[in-house]
């Protein structure tokens, strides 16, 4: 029998936790059970057989960390690794003489700024062939905080195996969220619409109580089975031991009011051992089974947004930091002038005070961008800098805000804190890597890359900002080998809600050439970066020292030792003068990035249209 054919008759029963009941048994609260696939198989064994005795009608493969980043293996290793997960289970099933379906249990594949999407999708594709090798009942993505891959991963199993039983879970925080911003009807909305996806749902993350209260405030999908596993509750920490409450009595209750809001597969996870599932296999013969319809009018009712949890925030248009934001002034076709300051060290922020000053007091500077601890050396946090600029200078601000340092958790209050202190202009990047002497003390964090943190802030503006959205812009490097690479990712930038572009430093007629090629084949705005060199040094130490900035030998040999500050100053501005006579044709705006902050440069450079 099918899985589709038994939930036309029944409700269904999953197991319970792995992971936490295995190190609970383990004593040992940073046991990888999955490895125990091969060094204690037998334990694996025996919690498969407790879940089957206690009612569980569909188990999972302990499977849900291997993967070759989070294990750190080889592909044959992983093959492997797998294969012993579905054999250890189909032997639990036979030996527990139970009837049970069993599902490939997939989690995420941890991501990093440097991986590519298709380099992820082919790992997933290669546990999914392993696991449809295995004539499993069913696949399950579980704990997942987006449903990006799910499109092609579900196409993918449908086409090979048309009756695999496709299973999609997401984790939720207690607001009703992913870590990725994204909100529970979003993901149910999307789901019910693929039709390779056969149940969608939520698991860990929050206790049984507060999915309850979650599921409540909307209707579920009445063309998709739903499948509901939350956790025993929230662990406290007991000389380095979690401990959950052994609460399974309570569990049960909640799992009741599921149940009764028409789920139709229920289950638990972290903290909850055979006696939560002994609980809910009491209840789950009381109950019909789900109807679903093929075309229902409305697919998934709307979340009431009085009803749904959420961050209180309050509109603060009002106190917008500028009047206009960067693109209106990119609308009305005139050419944006950007600055970048970088944050002091120290505490020391006259300087910068001074800097910003002298920048307001210039008529045709239309934002001030304050860098993100660049070259991965701690300076003053970039957002808290920009929200003092302007309250001494009123000048439009636009923080950097790179992927290095901050998880999505850490990520997520720097955008709300930025937001309510009336910045709605940012430019997300990737980052600068740690510097190598730093890494014995901080590594960074790299969870994701500026194209996953724009889609972020694109749904932040979408749930949280819709009346006053932040517009965002990343950083184009035109200097790459090749275009191709460059424009796809300028493309997925765009798509992810990118409205600008700020390039590197551009000193070459064919860094110009490039520019212009760039802005054909995408039709993005771009503010050219113009970096005046202000010494001889200088100029040898941005040619020599900095990957992906291309200096000329024509360019430093303006430049000589001797010179004055005066002299090269001078001849900075020139140069600068030059690049945007050649540039005025192509670029939107003129993104200049000061040595030192050495704004008086902005005395001698001219930004007007040039007279030929």
């Amino acid at each position: 029998m099918r899985i589709q054919e038994y939930l036309q008759k029944h409700r269904l029963v999953t197991d319970g936790a792995m992971g936490t009941y295995y190190a609970k048994i383990r004593n040992d609260d940073y046991a990888v059970c999955e490895n125990a696939l091969i060094e204690e198989p037998e334990i694996i064994r025996q919690i498969h057989i407790e879940y089957l005795k206690a009612g569980a009608k569909l188990i999972r493969t302990n499977t849900f960390m291997a993967n070759r980043p989070a294990l750190k293996i080889t592909k044959e290793e992983l093959v492997y690794l797998l294969k012993r997960g579905c054999e250890i289970a189909k032997e639990a099933r036979i030996e527990s003489n139970c009837d049970a379906f069993l599902a490939g249990d997939i989690g995420p594949i941890p991501e990093f700024a440097r991986d590519e999407e298709l380099d992820i999708i082919a790992q997933y594709k290669e546990i999914i062939d392993v696991f449809l090798s295995q004539d499993l009942d069913a696949i399950l993505f579980e704990t997942f905080s987006d449903d990006r891959y799910f499109g092609e991963l579900s196409r993918y199993i449908k086409e090979k195996s048309p009756t695999t039983f496709v299973i999609t879970q997401f984790c939720l925080n207690k607001s009703g969220y992913t870590s990725n911003g994204i909100r529970a009807d979003k993901l149910l909305a999307r789901a019910a619409a693929r039709k390779e996806i056969d149940a969608v749902g939520f698991n860990c993350g929050i206790s049984s109580g507060h999915m309850v209260k979650l599921i409540r405030n909307f209707q579920l999908p009445r063309n998709k089975y739903l499948m509901i596993s939350p956790n025993a509750g929230y662990p406290e920490q007991m000389q380095n031991r979690l401990i959950y409450l052994d609460n399974a009595s309570f569990f049960t209750g909640n799992m009741k009011k599921v149940l009764d809001s028409g789920v139709s597969i229920v289950g638990a996870c972290c903290g909850t051992t055979p006696s939560y599932i002994r609980g809910i296999a009491k209840l789950i013969d009381n109950y019909p089974p789900v109807v679903l319809e093929e075309n229902p009018k409305q697919t998934l009712y709307n979340l009431d947004s009085s009803q749904m949890p959420k961050d209180n925030i309050r509109n603060l248009s009002e106190i917008s930091i500028s009047t206009k934001k960067i693109t209106e002034l990119l609308k009305e076709g005139r050419k944006v002038i950007a600055v970048e300051l970088d944050p002091p060290f120290d505490a020391e922020d006259t300087k910068i005070l001074e800097c910003a000053k002298k920048l307001s007091q210039l008529r045709h500077i239309d934002v001030i961008t304050l860098a993100d601890s660049p070259s991965g050396r701690s300076r003053i946090d970039s957002i808290l800098m920009s929200i003092k600029l302007n309250s001494q200078t009123h000048m439009r601000v636009m923080p950097h805000l790179c992927c290095r340092d901050k998880n999505m958790i850490a990520m997520r209050s720097a955008i709300l804190g930025a937001y309510i202190n009336g910045i709605r202009n940012l430019l997300l990047v990737t980052g600068d890597p740690v510097p190598r002497d730093g890494r014995t003390l901080s590594s960074g964090v790299f969870d994701y890359n500026s194209i996953r943190l724009m889609e972020f802030v694109k749904e932040m503006n979408t749930e949280h900002f819709s009346q006053d959205p932040f517009v965002y812009g990343g950083a184009l490097n035109p200097n790459g080998v090749n275009v191709d690479k460059i424009i796809e990712r300028m493309e997925k930038k765009m798509a992810a809600g990118a409205s600008y572009f700020l390039t590197q430093p551009i000193y070459s007629d064919e860094g110009i050439e490039r520019i212009q090629l760039l802005k054909e084949k995408t039709g993005a705005k771009i503010l050219c970066g113009i970096m005046p060199l202000v010494s001889y040094t200088n100029a040898c130490f941005i040619k020599n020292e900095f990957a992906g900035i291309e200096v000329p030998d024509e360019v430093v040999n303006r430049y000589h030792k001797d010179m004055s500050r005066e002299e090269a100053e001078l001849v900075a501005a020139n140069l600068a003068n030059e690049l945007i006579e050649k540039l005025w044709e192509i670029a939107d705006g003129f993104y200049f990035m000061l040595p030192f902050n050495r704004v008086s440069l902005m005395d001698k450079i001219k930004i007007e249209k040039p007279h030929r």
